[in-house]
């Protein structure tokens, strides 16, 4: 009995070894690959777009998505500037790298409609035509088995290259990311009238402010929205002809949300992250110019938050700039902020704006003897008015790099110049309305030393008086920051003459005791001459990029060191003892009320 099961056991190895001998000879068992993205067809409808296209064609060659799962279908409409030629050079240059890529014009058509009464006008005749356009881009993803088809409008700067890959994760049968712009204006509506109208709505601000985020139900989406063609029920949507029962004006956004409702379709909105940015709607009555300057604010302010760089394949001309009649136009900037000197240029150059970046100087490295050697003493009764502290490292470095632009004005003999800090955000046609101001000074011959662009008013309860002849120009009160302002010669010799160095305090405190107009007498004392003859753009111009408490938000002037301890750190806002106290906590001042003129 013992021999058989010995016998047994020596045969149950043999075949064991025999099997896995068999077995290693067959193929290894591969896992399964990933599945592809689904195909994604873009549209892009471009009329008069020249000033628009190369970013916006440079947040499309962004996303980060296969671009051989996109396919192109673009179209040219009616244009009078350079948007045709444009589109078609940039087709033909990426034409191998998207799946597909097709192009049509309507280049053997007239510029503009037979019936519209400018470029920003809609008669019905361009409303029909943009409805059969963008029919036949719907046709063509349909045609091409497309999974998803994205409409996007060619002055919308999709800056979250994830934007198709998040809008897709949706899963929802029509979804648009929601786009920021200057305004609360976005690219959904909460609310709708039975007669096809906008109607406001407690949900809207909450959503378009990202006090409630996710992804929303709404009546309205438009301008860039992402359509699931997959779904059974999208085959009932259209753009064109007009569904049977449409009861409303003639409006591409109405029809489609029409079809939509009959469908039984949901539209949707996500704002779970920022996407991107679109500029406000123009009047019919308003210009390309108008159009161009509404779009050239639009991409400064995503420039903000966003590295944006024009198409790679498009060749476009650069932009002509001037000095908009200063001698001298200086930006401030700390050496190693190189992010905001970039930003700043870029900034800057879409702008058409020519500068001089000048280096700050560096708090953080300043030392007790070079203080002395420059002879630098504390106003003695100066202290901080939220904290009761000192100066600090930061505001005499901060100090110091204007008035070593003063000196530079002095020395070269410049008329007048601009300066310009680098954490600054312009408002809408900054550069035309500036314009507009100093041709004011100029035509009245308005004696002026200085002018503030951006500021913050901190006497907002009495109200200032506007200077008699020149419209948006203020005798501004008591004021903090010093983000931009224009700058005399003679205005330079009179802070100069001050000699500031030996009682320093901030440079924005010591600027409104120059004009006689800061509440604490017993920092007058100190300055004799205090005629500065200051005035301040009203609206304001310039505003901070970021404020206090927002994500983005530093300050190399209230973190640092106090002017004569490198051992005591004010770094207030880290150790949360100064948060919203300091000179940037608070958001732009409400205007001055007087009608129409609080526009240029």
């Amino acid at each position: 009995m013992l021999l058989l099961q010995l016998s047994i056991l020596l045969w149950f190895g043999a075949f064991r070894s025999d099997f896995s001998e068999a077995l290693s000879d067959l193929e290894p068992i591969w896992t399964e690959s990933t599945l592809l993205k689904p195909k994604v067809m873009i549209t892009i409808l471009a009329r008069n777009s020249q000033h628009s296209l190369p970013f916006y064609l440079g947040c499309l060659e962004r996303m980060d998505y296969p671009k051989d799962r996109i396919a192109i279908w673009a179209a040219a409409d009616h244009s009078i500037d350079n948007t045709t030629a444009m589109l078609q050079e940039w087709v033909s240059r990426v034409e191998g790298l998207y799946h597909s890529v097709r192009f049509r014009t309507t280049e053997h058509e007239k510029s503009s409609y037979a019936d519209e009464l400018g470029p920003k006008h809609w008669p019905d005749s361009r409303f029909s035509h943009v409805m059969q356009l963008r029919q036949a881009a719907l046709q063509s993803a349909r045609a091409q088995w497309a999974d998803y088809i994205l409409f996007a409008d060619s002055d919308n700067l999709l800056t979250n290259p994830k934007v198709l890959s998040h809008l897709i994760a949706e899963n929802r049968t029509l979804v648009a990311p929601m786009l920021k712009s200057r305004t609360l204006y976005s690219n959904f509506w909460c609310g709708m009238t039975a007669q096809g109208y906008y109607k406001r709505t407690d949900s809207y601000i909450p959503i378009r402010n990202w006090k409630r985020v996710g992804c929303h139900a709404v009546p309205m989406i438009h301008s860039t929205m992402l359509l699931d063609l997959r779904r059974h029920a999208s085959r009932a949507l259209a753009f064109y002809p007009l569904h049977q029962l449409y009861p409303w004006m003639l409006d591409d956004i109405l029809a489609f949300a029409f079809s939509a409702r009959q469908a039984g379709v949901q539209m949707f909105v996500s704002n779970s992250e920022h996407y991107g940015y679109l500029p406000v709607p123009l009047e019919s009555k308003q210009t390309l110019e108008d159009e161009e300057e509404s779009f050239t604010h639009t991409l400064t302010e995503a420039m903000i938050d966003f590295t944006l760089e024009p198409s790679r394949y498009l060749q476009t001309a650069s932009r002509n700039k001037d000095r908009m009649g200063f001698d001298e136009i200086y930006i401030i900037n700390l050496r190693r902020r190189m992010d905001r000197r970039e930003r700043m240029l870029r900034t800057l150059d879409v702008l058409g704006i020519e500068v001089t970046v000048t280096d700050a100087v560096d708090g953080k490295y300043l030392n007790s003897s070079q203080l002395q050697v420059l002879g630098i003493e504390m106003l003695p009764s100066y202290e901080d008015p939220y904290s009761g502290r000192v100066l600090t490292k930061g505001e005499i470095g901060c100090f110091l790099s204007h008035y070593n632009i003063w000196k530079q004005v002095v020395e070269r003999r410049q008329k007048q110049v601009l300066v310009l800090e680098d954490d600054v955000r312009f408002e809408a046609n900054f550069k035309r309305r500036l314009n507009t101001i100093m041709d004011d000074v100029r035509r009245l011959r308005l004696m002026w030393d200085l002018i503030y662009i951006g500021r913050k008013r901190l006497q907002v309860a009495n109200p200032e008086r506007w200077v008699q002849g020149i419209k948006n120009l203020v005798h501004p009160d008591y004021s903090y920051w010093t983000l931009g302002y224009t700058l005399s010669l003679q205005g330079a010799k009179k802070l100069l003459a001050a000699e500031p160095l030996g009682n320093m305090l901030p440079v924005d405190e010591f600027l409104p005791v120059m004009f006689n107009k800061h509440p604490k007498e017993e920092y007058l004392v100190y300055f004799k001459q205090r005629d500065l003859l200051a005035f301040s753009v009203e609206p304001l111009l310039l505003f901070p990029t970021h404020y206090t408490g927002e994500a983005g938000y530093s300050s190399d002037t209230e973190t640092s060191t106090i002017w004569d301890n490198e051992s005591i750190n004010t770094d207030w806002d880290r150790q949360g003892t100064h948060k919203k106290q300091n000179r940037g906590d608070a958001g732009p001042v409400p205007t001055l009320n007087r009608g129409s003129r609080d526009e240029l």
